[in-house]
């Protein structure tokens, strides 16, 4: 067995096969996609809407580091991307139950607003669909 080959084995955390790369896509676009929209949104009219466009800013920095995490490898980067996504799960929760309830606090809307429903609901599946293929990965 070759050295990589046995680093994969002991971490159980191979991100060339299964759903490891496509949840790495998915992370990757996703903190393109939120750090653009709140740098834009930031820039242009920040006193409009500030806490919806730092609730993007958050969400971008959240998929940037599982993002990393995922693409690093290895146990504790397995269990620092199962926690991360745990946070944004429950912010994806949080912000999309106050979107509804509140919607005056949002003037304009985030990623998470209405459970992520302005991207067809990634942002609440992409989540479980992470943890539970981290929660497989585990040895």
């Amino acid at each position: 067995m070759s050295e990589s080959t046995d680093a994969q084995a002991k971490s159980g955390f191979d991100l060339g096969q299964g759903p490891g790369r496509l949840l790495v896509w998915l992370y990757g676009v996703f903190t393109v996609a939120a750090a653009s929209r709140s740098v834009v949104q930031m820039i242009l009219d920040f006193g409009r809407a500030p806490l919806a466009y730092a609730l993007s800013a958050a969400a971008a920095v959240v998929y940037a580091f599982i993002t990393y995490s995922l693409v690093r490898g290895g146990e504790s980067a397995r269990k620092a991307a199962l926690v991360c996504c745990a946070a944004e799960l429950a912010g994806v929760l949080t912000v999309g139950t106050w979107t509804l309830v509140a919607p005056s606090a949002f003037p304009d809307a985030t990623v998470w607003s209405d459970y992520g429903m302005g991207y067809l609901f990634i942002p609440v599946i992409l989540p479980v669909t992470a943890m539970i293929w981290l929660r497989r990965s585990e040895r």
